[in-house]
């Protein structure tokens, strides 16, 4: 039990600051063929952060994810436990996302059309369960997926004369950026429709390999579909982070099922550049060991800082505003107001009651960052922090801009009336 319990957790922190092998090597791949200059500065500082992560043991994106287990119970393994093993596994996960040496963001929560709780350990793990009559032990993947990229998954049920791979560009074209490419594309096909996502969501671990695939040319016809889409998918043009260039997707990984034959379930599920997986095996032999990565897997890479803007926050009025232009790479210094989803519905509920902000809060001619950091811990000032997803505030800009805010920090892209709200209030 203590063995399971152990090895969840270690596998919750090993994955929150270690990319997988795989992945980095691919990253590598993509940055040394990239073209695009914005596009190539964008993997660029993914792979700087990976590297700064892996040496500090600190986390890959500041979402560090709800957790999914897949495990497979060997039918002849001796278990010594007290409790359900959901119970345990769970146990695991809280243990590992309260490590005070490395403390995690807890993004879970309860009732979830309601009161919406933080649970305040990241518990529960979304966990799915399967048995091997043969086995003597555990089976079990452990992942951690992010708001940014599940928020992307696409199902649908097509006639079965319909095209599987018109139906993915068409939805790959509409994600835009806010699943943080470049990642991989896990596609279900099959079963039923909760058969379809979790065979798409179990594709997202395993390992990249496409370029094995292109050398040995494929085989089959889910081969060739998974070469098409892969090839065509990065011909669109989305790129690193939105920024164009080449690469959009990693890899695209294919899972099947047997299906009713008046249908064609197909799902299709996003991993984002914060890619994280571990697999292991439990013998009864003690927890898993996980192996530390080699660091000169990464390249040593320094960001080109001649085309780098420093700008004072401070110090920006709406008029020197217009010296920017879209495209331009801002290094920002000064004070930045942080806030998200539940933070800007509050704001927005104090305007139309015409009340002001507590603590005297003042959000004329401020900057709203679009982020929830990790909790420091040892010397930290401030936990690892990046954007969330823009898009998902565009209902709440007009009411911003009216309260007076100058400018607003997010990943990806906005819609068309938040662009034309920008231009309008010119900030």
């Amino acid at each position: 039990e203590q063995d399971i319990i152990q090895s969840i957790a270690d596998a919750c922190q090993y994955i929150s600051f270690y990319h997988p092998e795989d992945f980095v090597k691919g990253m590598v791949e993509a940055y040394e063929k990239e073209q695009s200059e914005s596009a190539k500065n964008a993997i660029g500082q993914i792979l700087i952060n990976s590297k700064m992560c892996a040496m500090g043991h600190r986390p890959l994106c500041q979402d560090t994810g709800s957790v999914n287990i897949f495990i497979k119970v060997g039918l002849k393994a001796n278990l010594d436990i007290s409790k359900d093993l959901e119970d345990i596994l769970n146990e695991g996960v809280a243990k590992g996302y309260t490590d005070p040496d490395n403390t995690l963001r807890y993004s879970v929560v309860a009732d979830p059309a309601g009161a919406r709780t933080n649970t305040k350990n990241n518990t529960p793990a979304v966990i799915h369960f399967s048995v091997d009559a043969n086995s003597d032990k555990l089976d079990i993947t452990v992942a951690a997926k992010g708001g940014g990229s599940e928020n992307k998954s696409k199902f649908a049920v097509l006639n079965p004369s319909d095209s599987i791979y018109d139906w993915v560009m068409s939805n790959v074209e509409q994600m835009g950026a806010g699943w943080c490419p470049p990642g991989i594309l896990g596609i279900g096909i099959g079963g039923n429709p909760e058969k379809s996502m979790l065979l798409a969501k179990e594709a997202l671990m395993g390992h990249v390999d496409i370029h094995e695939l292109k050398q040995r040319g494929p085989q089959n016809a889910l081969e060739e579909l998974r070469l098409k889409l892969y090839e065509d998918i990065n011909k669109i043009g989305i790129g690193a982070q939105g920024l164009g260039g080449l690469t959009t997707v990693l890899d695209v990984k294919i899972l099947d099922y047997p299906c009713h034959a008046a249908s064609l379930p197909v799902a299709m599920i996003p991993n984002c550049a914060a890619t994280r997986h571990i697999h292991f095996e439990l013998d009864g032999n003690g927890p898993a060991k996980f192996e530390k990565p080699d660091l000169d897997l990464w390249p040593d890479l320094e960001l080109p800082m001649d085309t780098i803007k420093r700008v004072n926050i401070e110090d920006l009025t709406k008029e020197n505003l217009s010296q920017f232009k879209s495209g331009d790479t801002l290094l920002l210094s000064g004070k930045i107001l942080t806030a998200r989803d539940a933070a800007h519905k509050k704001i927005v509920e104090y305007k139309n009651a015409g009340k002001p902000l507590p603590n005297g809060v003042d959000l004329k001619d401020r900057f709203i960052y679009y982020v929830g950091p990790v909790d420091p811990v040892r010397d930290e000032v401030v936990g690892p922090a990046g954007p969330t997803t823009s898009t998902r505030m565009d209902k709440f800009t007009k009411d911003m801009m009216e309260i007076g805010i100058m400018g607003m920090i997010g990943k990806a892209e906005r819609k068309q009336p938040t662009i034309d709200l920008i231009k309008e209030y010119k900030s």
